[in-house]
């Protein structure tokens, strides 16, 4: 039979390594990998044929926790990714502003902490640029957002409201609120806000899909469908793109736990995983949000955070879930068959998940239910070696794995040395025998996988200047892209992909050059020039 497509002119990464240089694609599958001699034989006078050129060919990316519609309706708002200052980031809110008169309330998002002093803007910086209509703006991590006076005045927030028990508002020296709203409390505004309609929801979908096709990456895992704090829910979007066709990736979808309600929520997930299940789109994973994150405090610690001047504090940040109904929640989950995606960012609640694990695992005995952990920013080295042992991958998000200023600024001195050096243990967990996945968390960081691989390899952000972040945590090449290839794919239960295999989908990237020809601090030059979903050319930089 003759292949549909043709690959050869360039090394072929497969589980064996860089050990073949021609793929042969028949319909949605691989039918031959090999030498250009071995694979010859398929071509016919209808096959495209693709000369790599010396040029990279690999198993699409796979992203294991990324946000895409909120990310896609962020760039069609007030979007402020990556700017550093606070002159710059209020200079776009003002310009936003003033090119969109029409729309009720300013919406976006996307700050950055470190652009403003302890990482808490104020409301008189938004009052100075839209005084008359309310503004809310989630920073880039989403775990708090800034609001000006007119939005705290339509929710009624003044200094007699207590803060919620999930959250904070920050409040000046005379206990008004100040502007910004952390965790919980972002909800005291955000339920205000307009959501975006469905037509725009499905927009901000086929936008984000296209940025991320572009990047390489052919599945993800969305890692939250469902109601939380504001955003908008992306369940129907999917739903309309897996039946329309328009739904090119392969997507799993994590569906929401209501951390203010327990177990009697389960049937209705039972529900949901039904309803949202169509085409190439899936709703068999929960996501449990067990805790925040390290920059405001809120990130679920074993030992106190640090004050400035490095003594303890009462604060140990938050328990979203209760630690003792957890064991419970996770057990009945996963004997009904549904995966676990934690949230767990501080040791306390990683320590806390992994618990959950190994009482679902005592309770039901072995399954493959696949649960992971995402972020793992600080875990104490006690719980690293549980991970491989009780089958739970670890779901990394490497960009975040290198200093820059939120990490060196709000986060660092308020752990102390011993704790800073837990933090983000790639290597320490690949080397007990974890599996390791990664994602990008976007829109919190840049979905790109190739940063996210430079950094997991270099443990420096690209560009460098900076000192290595941990250098006993680096990661090989061939490690840090198959957790975004294959290991990526096992956690979305897509295992016919992540590989370059006779078999396998053809879900394909072609990058242009060869990683593992160059230095490692290059490795975030290289640029995706193609991208197939099932043999199906989804990005090309010609078409582009």
């Amino acid at each position: 039979m003759h292949a549909d497509l043709l690959f050869t002119g360039g090394p072929v990464l497969t589980p064996e390594g860089r050990t073949a240089s021609a793929v042969a694609v028949t319909g949605e599958r691989i039918t031959a990998v090999g030498s250009a001699e071995e694979v010859r034989e398929f071509a016919g006078p209808r096959t495209e044929v693709v000369d790599l050129a010396g040029r990279l060919l690999l198993p699409g990316f796979q992203d294991a926790h990324v946000h895409p519609v909120p990310a896609g309706l962020e760039l069609a708002r007030c979007d402020l990714t990556g700017l550093r200052t606070a002159e710059e980031t209020v200079a776009a809110v003002r310009a936003y502003a003033e090119a969109h008169p029409e729309r009720e309330w300013v919406l976006g998002g996307g700050w950055s902490m470190e652009s403003f002093a302890g990482g808490t803007p104020s409301k008189e910086l938004l009052d100075s640029v839209v005084p008359d209509r309310p503004v809310y703006l989630p920073n880039r991590d989403h775990h708090g957002a800034w609001v000006n006076s007119r939005a705290l005045e339509l929710a009624g927030v003044d200094r007699d409201t207590p803060d919620p028990a999930d959250g904070r508002i920050e409040r000046n020296a005379s206990g008004e609120p100040s502007g910004t709203l952390q965790e919980g409390a972002m909800q005291l505004v955000g339920r205000l806000a307009p959501p975006a309609g469905p037509a725009d929801r499905l927009a901000a979908l086929l936008h984000a899909q296209r940025h991320l096709h572009a990047l390489g990456i052919t599945a993800w895992q969305d890692a939250l469908v469902g109601e939380f704090l504001g955003m908008d829910n992306p369940a129907e979007a999917y739903l309309a793109a897996a039946r329309d066709g328009s739904l090119t990736a392969r997507v799993v979808g994590a569906l929401w736990w209501d951390r203010e309600r327990g177990a009697e929520q389960i049937p209705e997930l039972v529900e949901k995983r039904a309803a949202f299940s169509h085409g190439r789109f899936r709703a068999g994973t929960v996501k449990l949000m067990l805790d925040g994150v390290a920059e405001n405090g809120t990130a679920a610690l074993l030992d106190p955070y640090l004050d400035n001047c490095g003594c303890a504090t009462a604060n140990r940040g938050k328990s979203f879930i209760d630690p003792k109904q957890l064991p419970q929640y996770v057990t009945e989950l996963d004997a009904l068959g549904f995966q676990c995606h934690f949230h767990a960012l501080g040791d306390r609640a990683v320590r806390d998940a992994l618990d959950a694990v190994e009482a679902a695992r005592a309770a039901n005995g072995p399954s493959d239910t696949r649960p992971h952990l995402a972020h793992l920013q600080v875990v104490h080295p006690d719980d690293v070696p549980r991970f491989a042992r009780l089958g739970a991958t670890a779901n990394i998000q490497a960009l975040w794995a290198a200093h820059e200023p939120q990490m060196d600024e709000l986060t660092i001195p308020f752990l102390g040395s011993e704790r800073a050096g837990w933090q983000y243990p790639f290597g320490s967990l690949l080397r007990s025998g974890a599996r390791l996945a990664a994602g990008s968390d976007w829109p919190v960081s840049s979905p790109d996988p190739i940063q996210g691989i430079h950094v997991a390899v270099n443990r420096v952000e690209p560009g460098g200047g900076a000192p290595v972040f941990l250098p006993e945590e680096r990661l090989g090449l061939v490690d840090a892209m198959t957790a975004y290839t294959a290991g990526s794919a096992y956690v979305n239960h897509l295992d016919d992909t992540g590989r370059v295999a006779v078999g396998a989908l053809a879900d394909l990237v072609v990058l242009d050059r060869d990683p593992f020809a160059g230095d490692p601090e290059d490795i975030a030059a290289a640029r995706v020039t193609h991208t197939y979903v099932g043999g199906a050319r989804v990005y090309s930089t010609q078409e582009a």
